[in-house]
């Protein structure tokens, strides 16, 4: 019989000798919260018939994720409390199809590593995808931190710090996503795709940086979509994902399923 002889302080002459663990995901799929797993932007829902100010119901000064923090501050102020405020965004719709998608993601869990990267924030998209029964489904979420201090006022603070002139100042997910990237290399984990599904703007910046094997799924109509139509016609071959348009989340299933058939 083996005997390991970390018991007596040595390494283990053993480790990985017949050991082998899981295979790790092949793929990795990358999805938006707002307006891509969720039907709506997530801020718009939470304020929905609540009486702001005119300086907080106008178009933003400087950055969204500043106004939003504002904005929750003045709903605290005036008695909203972080339950009521879980309550609004659990009630949230999901996107046209996404509980399919998610279905099928259930099923393949030893194929994809999922990971959540959004401009909206942690308390939020965590409720969400609780009510929805899928946040067990997502490895990572990355999004502005947001948590009820000790008054039971929900406060709000930027992700990080970058310099992509792209990006809004608080958040660029392709930074987010390069090193998440990179600290999964670091763990002997490369993926043999990478998938993205978003619908705004600020989805482009990352999109931008995949492979040619890689797929981007922009939600069809949407500004993600639109950046890359335009690139594509103003720079050809700059934009090097394959592009695969949706109207409904079971297009994005129906294409997994059939990769997934193809091996590829």
């Amino acid at each position: 019989m083996r005997r390991c002889c970390q018991g007596v302080g040595l390494p283990c002459l053993f480790k990985g000798v017949g050991m082998a663990g899981p295979r790790p995901p092949r793929f990795l799929l990358v999805f938006d919260f707002d307006e891509t797993i969720v039907d709506e932007n997530s801020d718009d829902s939470v304020v929905r018939g609540r009486a702001l100010p005119e300086q907080l119901r106008q178009s933003p000064q400087g950055g969204y994720n500043e106004h939003m923090r504002r904005v929750l501050a003045f709903l605290g102020e005036q008695g909203v409390r972080p339950a009521e405020l879980r309550a609004a965004y659990e009630s949230i719709p999901l996107a046209p199809g996404m509980a399919e998608l998610f279905q099928l993601l259930s099923k393949h869990q030893e194929l994809f590593e999922l990971v959540l990267i959004s401009d909206a924030n942690t308390f939020g998209v965590e409720a969400k995808l609780r009510a929805a029964g899928a946040r067990s489904l997502f490895r990572k979420v990355f999004s502005n931190p947001a948590s009820p201090d000790r008054r039971g006022v929900l406060t709000l603070g930027p992700y990080h710090s970058h310099k992509c002139l792209r990006c809004p100042a608080n958040m660029c997910k392709a930074k987010i996503l390069a090193e998440y990237l990179a600290e999964r290399a670091r763990e002997d984990v490369e993926f043999q795709r990478v998938l993205y599904v978003g619908d705004g703007a600020n989805d482009f910046c990352p999109a931008g940086t995949l492979r040619a094997a890689d797929v981007v799924f922009p939600r069809k109509g949407y500004p993600m979509h639109r950046l890359i139509q335009e690139c594509q016609e103003k720079q050809p071959g700059v934009f090097q994902a394959t592009v695969v348009p949706w109207e409904s989340a079971v297009e994005v299933a129906r294409y997994l399923q059939e990769m997934l058939r193809k091996k590829c």
